[in-house]
């Protein structure tokens, strides 16, 4: 049987090579007239997209790169981390894609990776989480070099890189919005870095709803974390003299670490102390109180990663895309709804 090449399917089909390679790689953006077309004569030459001749015909690895900001130890204490390159690698088999993970903690380990990530021939594109402390070298190089690339959460300059991510305010104004609403009056807030897009907006959220509400703001009631749950232990007890009623953490590994000091001092959530937290991990189900939370779709970010990156790598780069995905506020036993409802 002679060879097919995509070249050929596209001449029989009267379409681009761009395009048999979408229905190929069962990406979006063909007409459903065109894709039959293209997969009756894929089927008729007995096409098989054969990984290594794909390749050479293409001048593509099929390959994408993850690069994470994180050491290896974190990688997998941190739950979000493991959820994510789960949506990625879940993703990468279904478009017939080959995953290479890079963990890069410093500055000095982006450095060592970029020759690697910008060879030509190695990756196809790249998917990097944006780092907890401010924007990242590698991906300004990356952008300056046009490699494609998704960035999963918001820079503080991202007008020129395509990303994905949350609208990190609202979701954070709707958690410190439900526990006004239950009359909390006295609501603290454990933030996630301050050099770091994510902790300025989640903050930015806990401000937005105490104004919105006619509170004032207090800073003894606003620490800092670090999105651990050493961090969350110690940002309680910063806290706790200023004898909050509530807090809104901005993750759930933190609100687990405030806890844990709340209960070493021997103070019980939510009768003494209610939480929300943010992320909504199986992590939320781990203490007797279980997490109220803002859940946000981390599996789903993986997978619309690598979908956006592959639409990149063949549609160009320009214009960047951005996508922001959807969160919900989970009430579970921790804020303290059920004990208000039945005082009321």
């Amino acid at each position: 049987m002679p060879s097919f090449t995509l070249e050929d399917i596209a001449r029989q089909t009267g379409v681009s090579r761009s395009t048999v390679s979408r229905v190929v790689n069962n990406l979006p953006n063909v007409r459903e007239a065109v894709r039959r077309r293209v997969l009756e004569a894929i089927e008729k030459n007995g096409y098989l997209p054969h990984a290594a001749a794909r390749t050479l015909a293409s001048r593509r690895s099929s390959t994408i790169g993850l690069i994470l900001p994180q050491s290896i130890g974190f990688f997998f204490t941190d739950p979000y981390y493991p959820y994510l390159t789960k949506g990625i690698s879940q993703a990468c088999s279904q478009h017939d894609q080959t995953l290479t993970l890079f963990l890069a903690e410093t500055r000095e380990e982006e450095e060592t990776i970029f020759p690697r990530v910008a060879s030509t021939g190695l990756l196809d594109g790249v998917i990097v989480q944006a780092g907890h402390h401010g924007d990242r070298w590698i991906i300004g190089k990356m952008a300056e070099a046009g490699i494609p690339m998704v960035v999963i959460g918001r820079l503080f300059h991202s007008e020129n890189v395509s990303y994905i991510d949350i609208d990190n305010v609202s979701a954070s104004q709707s958690a410190v919005k439900h526990l006004i609403c239950l009359g909390y009056r006295r609501t603290g807030t454990i933030t996630g870095p301050s050099a770091s897009t994510v902790g300025v907006d989640r903050l930015a959220g806990y401000r937005k709803a105490l104004t919105a509400a006619g509170m004032s703001l207090d800073d003894a009631l606003m620490v800092e974390g670090d999105f651990t749950e050493a961090g969350g232990y110690r940002a309680m007890q910063r806290m706790l003299p200023a004898r909050p009623e509530a807090v809104f953490a901005a993750s759930d590994i933190m609100a687990l670490g405030a806890i844990r000091l709340l209960r070493e001092a021997g103070l019980r959530v939510p009768q003494d102390v209610a939480f929300v937290g943010f992320d909504d991990l199986p992590l939320a189900f781990l203490e007797d109180a279980q997490l109220t939370t803002i859940r946000q779709p981390v599996i789903q970010f993986g997978s619309r990663a690598v979908e956006l990156l592959l639409d990149l790598i063949e549609q160009g780069v320009k214009p960047p895309r951005q996508i922001i995905m959807d969160t919900e506020l989970i009430v579970r036993t921790s804020c303290g709804a059920s004990l208000r409802q039945k005082t009321v």
